[in-house]
């Protein structure tokens, strides 16, 4: 763009109600690395609670409830989630080898209707997806692999339960039943529960936590001795072999969910220790309870293996604690996931913040914020998933609020997954200043988008806009946006990024200023590809040109007849408009395209070299127009000229 056009885009500024800012160039967005950016408002963060089903800890929050209070209640989780800028949920489907889908292998949950198996009268996982997605949250389906029941009495399950009608599948201990991690059988028919979800269900991720074989209890030995004799020949312990069954669940899990579903992420939240450094030099500074020997979970191979996605550690100690510093442990699982490609997330306590039989550390209503101000010192750090959703709402000694002002002022993008494409950048179609705020409207082909604004109206983007959050105002799967904190008598530049379904960002959009005026400016893009467009049978599509405006445009040979391609608009009131068109520029279309404006006194003819000055708004004059919806714009292919004649897109904005 020339230094004259940006100068004469600055000082139609105070007169039109929207302007059009260039987009950032791509090769401009890679260099995002080299702005100073702030580390209290990342562009990628993850931010999650785990929403637990079981024992009714959060959701449902009694059984019984009916279908509509059911609804209602969840959608409250979402909405906290929203409000307290969070990108996903971990939602527990699977508490206790039951389901909360109509599942084909396993009865409905017991949390549901306080009767397992109990249909509770629609499929709750398909309504947790729908929701979630309707805020453009992730939803991780958290299921626990081996716990069966949290008794010891199978005659309590359903009739129809697997582990009744397999009893060699399952053992008791410590007063629960489990399935046997040590049966081929039984990890396979895990396995298949899980996937069924996968497949049936557009979930963002298949979630574990840390319950493998159970955590050990004084005087117990668990009854798997006889799944050893059959199994365990090669293993020169008992307790390797074990490891191995839970590392083969892992490793196959991994490799079912990607192959049925690549964008969906596989993570597991383990406990937070896997070895204390004095057991084994690789471990952490720590003294407490070893996952790797406890529970036979071998977390560090699974992230160094790239057997997982992310790895979320329940980190559930304070900072300064003597067996198990928070401070220690994160920096120590940061080093576990480098240079890996794993994800390290943070599982907090939420749940001991203010809570007097946790200490008196917990008391403190810093202890929390603290912990993510020590995660900055750690890049590896990727997010945290607060457990759990009761007590994040119920945010005592105002933990919670203290955190989220340091830490989540602004929303935040999940960290890519993959290796996708960036989609291509949206087009802002219209902008425009009412009682309610500023509302956008756009075009494009992403999952999501992301609303960035920044105050003023620069003559172009400037890429370190968008290397955090600063200017993030929140993100959407629909194609349109209402600022409701823009505020009158402040002029701001818009601009939308598309996202992929693994949160891959494109290039910003093309920005679109508002004025600082309270009034009502009006402006409206319409695009071959929307239905306000009309072209005869003579008119064909192409997606040749990177210089179109949207996903194609359309295109005719000149003939001696007019055959118009028709852009229809809704003109809010009589008075003068000036009129854009976007094209392709080509040197072999036509150097005399006719645009007929349809003014107030009577069709107005101007044409257009469109061999040159294509990929970019090209003002054809101004105009007075009458109020109502009709063709405002068309294009004729009645011309003398040689060269196909373009119609791609066209601007109609009052001044």
């Amino acid at each position: 763009m020339t230094l004259l056009l940006r100068l004469v885009l600055v000082a139609l500024t105070a007169a039109l109600g929207t302007v059009v800012v260039p987009a950032a160039p791509a090769a401009a967005v890679t260099a995002r690395a080299a702005c100073a950016t702030d580390p209290a408002t990342p562009k990628r963060q993850l931010r999650a609670m785990w929403i637990s089903s079981v024992a009714n800890i959060d959701w449902p929050s009694r059984t019984g409830l009916s279908v509509s209070a059911q609804q209602a209640e969840f959608r409250a989780w979402l909405d906290l989630a929203v409000q307290r800028r969070m990108n996903a949920v971990v939602v527990q489907v699977r508490p206790t080898a039951d389901t909360f889908w109509p599942s084909s292998l396993e009865p409905w949950s017991q949390w549901l209707t306080g009767t397992q198996g109990g249909n509770p009268g629609y499929d709750p996982l398909a309504f947790m997806v729908t929701e979630a997605h309707s805020r453009n949250l992730e939803l991780h389906a958290w299921f626990n692999p081996y716990r069966v029941a949290n008794h010891a009495d199978p005659n309590q399950l359903v009739s129809s339960h697997p582990a009744r009608r397999n009893p060699s599948w399952r053992f008791a201990y410590d007063g629960k039943l489990y399935y046997n991690p040590g049966l081929p059988q039984v990890r396979g028919f895990i396995e298949d529960v899980i996937m069924e979800a996968v497949t049936r269900y557009d979930i963002d991720g298949v979630h574990l936590d840390d319950y493998f074989y159970p955590y050990p209890a004084g005087g117990q030995t668990i009854p798997d001795s006889a799944a050893y004799a059959q199994y365990g020949g090669g293993f020169a312990s008992v307790h390797d072999w074990r490891r191995e069954n839970v590392n083969l669940l892992v490793r196959e899990l991994d490799q079912r969910i990607h192959a049925a579903k690549p964008h969906v992420a596989f993570g597991i939240s383990p406990f937070g220790i896997w070895r204390n450094s004095g057991t084994d030099p690789l471990g952490s500074a720590t003294s407490g309870l070893q996952s790797y020997d406890a529970i036979y979970a071998d977390t560090r191979r699974w992230v160094k293996q790239g057997w997982v996605d992310y790895i979320a550690p329940q980190l559930y100690w304070h900072i300064g604690y003597s067996v198990a510093d928070y401070r220690v442990l994160i920096a120590w699982w940061a080093d576990v996931v480098r240079n890996t490609g794993v994800r390290l997330l943070a599982g907090q306590a939420s749940y001991r913040a203010g809570v007097s039989s946790h200490g008196a550390d917990w008391q403190d209503p810093d202890e929390l914020s603290d912990h993510l101000h020590l995660n900055r010192q750690h890049p590896e750090v990727a997010g945290d998933i607060f457990f759990s959703a009761k007590d994040v709402r119920a945010n005592r000694i105002n933990s919670f609020s203290i955190l989220a002002a340091a830490h989540y002022a602004k929303p935040s993008l999940p960290h890519p997954r993959g290796t996708a494409a960036a989609p291509a950048a949206p087009a802002i179609t219209s902008a425009t200043r009412g009682s309610t705020g500023v509302s956008l409207a756009w075009n494009g082909g992403g999952t999501a988008y992301a609303v960035h604004r920044v105050n003023g109206t620069p003559s172009a983007a400037d890429p370190c806009a968008f290397a955090d959050a600063r200017n993030l105002l929140g993100t959407t799967r629909s194609r349109t946006f209402t600022d409701t904190t823009a505020a009158a008598g402040t002029a701001y530049t818009y601009y939308v990024t598309a996202l992929a379904r693994t949160h891959q960002e494109s290039a910003p959009s093309a920005g679109r200023a508002v004025t600082a005026s309270g009034g009502t400016g009006f402006s409206v893009t319409v695009d071959n590809a929307d239905a306000a467009f009309t072209a005869g049978a003579n008119w064909g599509s192409s997606a040749f040109s990177a210089e179109r405006h949207g996903a194609d445009y359309r295109f005719a040979d000149p003939v001696a007849a007019s055959d118009p391609a028709w852009f229809r608009a809704s003109i809010p009131s009589a008075g003068t408009y000036r009129v854009e068109v976007w094209y392709p520029g080509n040197a072999g279309y036509n150097s005399a395209t006719p645009h007929i404006v349809a003014a107030s006194g009577g069709n107005q003819t101007v044409t257009v070299d469109q061999r040159t000055g294509g990929g970019a708004w090209r003002s054809i004059g101004t105009f007075s127009l009458n109020a109502g919806t009709y063709n405002v714009v068309g294009v004729s292919r009645w011309t003398t000229t040689a060269g196909y004649v373009i119609a791609d897109a066209v601007r109609i904005t009052r001044i």
